[in-house]
C-alpha cells in the first residue's frame, strides 16, 4: 500500500502519521521528490484499507500496490533512481559503459584491456575473479589474486571496477576490493546471497536468471532492497528459449517494461545474450535505443587465447568502433 501526501505537508504532521502507521505493525519507507511525497507500507497490510488513511487532512490519496514487489515498484518511488559511484552516474539518462574480459587471466592481460577500454570511453572495468562454470574442469578464476589485480587496474586507470560474487564466502572479498558487486544469472534466486548483498553498502548489478520472469527478477531485487541496500542495477543478459543459434535470446522488451514498472536502472549485456562477437554491436545499439541505462561488454585483446568466452569478446579496436558508432547515434 502507498499513501500519497499533499504538497507542502509539514514534517511534524508526517512524523505523527508515520508513528500511527507503524503502530499497526508495518514498516514505512519514505520517498520524496520535487512534486511528491510518498509513504510506502511494507509488511502485512491485509488488515489495512486505503480508506482509513484518506480521512487525514495531509493525505491526498492512498492505494494498494498490485505487484508483490514494493520497494522496487515505481509506485513507491516515482522518479528514476540514479546511482552515483564516485561521480559515475547510472540511471536517469546517465549511461554506464562496462567493459573488460570475461575472466582475469594475468596482470598483463587485465591492465592491457583496462587501458584500451578506458581510452575508448568505458567508465567501469569488468573482470571475473570467481567464475561459475558449467564444467568443474574449466578455469575457475584467479579469485583473491584477481581481485587484487582489479584494484591495481583502478589505481592505474581510474576506472570503477565490478566482478561477480558467487557465494557467501566470496561476496565480502568482492565488496572489499571492487566498487560494484555483480550477482550472476545462476544466483539470481540465491536468497542468502541476496540478503547478504543487501547488508553491504555497495551497488549491486543483478543479472536476470536464465528463464526468470520480470516479477521473479524484481522480487530478487526486493530481497536486496529489503535489507537496506537500495543501490540495485538490473542487467538483462538474455534468457533461455528454444533457439540455439545464439547463446541466449536477448529480451529487448525487458528494458521498456522495467522502465514502466520500476524505478531501478537497467543495463544490457549483449555479449552473454548472443554469445557471438559479431552481434554485440547491433544488440548494444538496440539496447541503448530502447532506453537502457548502459551496456556490459566483454573485451579481450586476444580472444582466440581467452580462457573463457573468447567467441563473444570484442577486440579493443572493435570496442572502440562500437563506442564511436554509439556516439554517432547520440547515445
Amino acid at each position: 500500500m502507498i499513501i500519497i501526501l499533499k504538497p507542502k505537508t509539514e514534517r511534524k504532521v508526517i512524523d505523527e502519521l508515520i508513528v500511527k502507521i507503524k503502530d499497526t505493525g508495518v514498516q514505512v519507507h519514505e520517498s520524496k521528490g520535487e512534486n511528491y511525497y510518498v509513504l510506502g507500507l511494507v509488511g502485512d497490510t491485509s488488515r489495512l484499507t486505503p480508506e482509513q488513511f484518506e480521512g487525514y487532512d495531509c493525505v491526498e490519496r492512498s492505494m494498494r500496490v498490485q505487484h508483490p514487489f514494493k520497494l522496487a515498484s515505481k509506485l513507491f518511488h516515482p522518479e528514476d533512481t540514479v546511482i552515483n559511484i564516485e561521480g559515475v552516474k547510472i540511471g536517469g539518462g546517465n549511461a554506464a559503459i562496462i567493459a573488460g574480459p570475461c575472466s582475469i587471466e594475468s596482470e598483463e592481460q587485465l591492465l592491457t584491456i583496462a587501458k584500451s577500454v578506458k581510452e575508448s570511453g568505458a567508465n567501469i572495468l569488468r573482470g571475473g575473479a570467481y567464475k561459475p562454470r558449467s564444467s568443474p574442469y574449466s578455469f575457475q578464476g584467479m579469485e583473491i589474486e584477481g581481485l587484487k589485480l582489479l584494484k591495481k587496474a583502478k589505481e592505474l586507470t581510474g576506472l570503477l571496477t565490478i566482478t561477480e560474487a558467487i557465494c557467501l564466502d566470496s561476496i565480502e572479498h568482492v565488496a572489499e576490493y571492487t566498487d560494484l558487486i555483480q550477482i550472476g544469472a545462476r544466483n539470481m534466486q540465491n536468497f542468502a546471497l541476496l540478503k547478504k548483498a543487501g547488508k553491504l553498502n555497495k551497488p549491486v548489478v543483478l543479472k536476470r536468471g536464465l528463464s526468470a520472469t520480470m516479477e521473479e527478477w524484481l522480487m530478487a531485487a526486493e530481497y536486496i532492497m529489503s535489507e537496506g541496500n537500495s543501490q540495485v542495477i538490473l542487467c538483462e543478459r538474455g534468457i533461455r528459449t528454444f533457439e540455439t543459434y545464439t547463446r541466449n535470446t536477448l529480451d529487448i522488451s525487458a528494458v521498456p517494461m522495467i522502465k514502466e514498472i520500476s524505478h531501478l536502472p537497467i543495463i544490457v549485456d549483449p555479449s552473454h545474450a548472443a554469445g557471438k562477437w559479431s552481434m554485440v554491436e547491433p544488440l548494444s545499439k538496440a539496447a541503448m535505443a530502447v532506453g537502457a541505462d548502459g551496456i556490459m561488454v566483454e573485451v579481450h585483446h586476444q580472444p582466440e587465447n581467452a580462457l573463457s568466452d573468447g567467441a563473444q569478446s570484442l577486440k579493443p579496436e572493435k570496442f572502440k568502433k562500437l563506442m564511436e558508432n554509439l556516439a554517432k547515434m547520440g547515445l
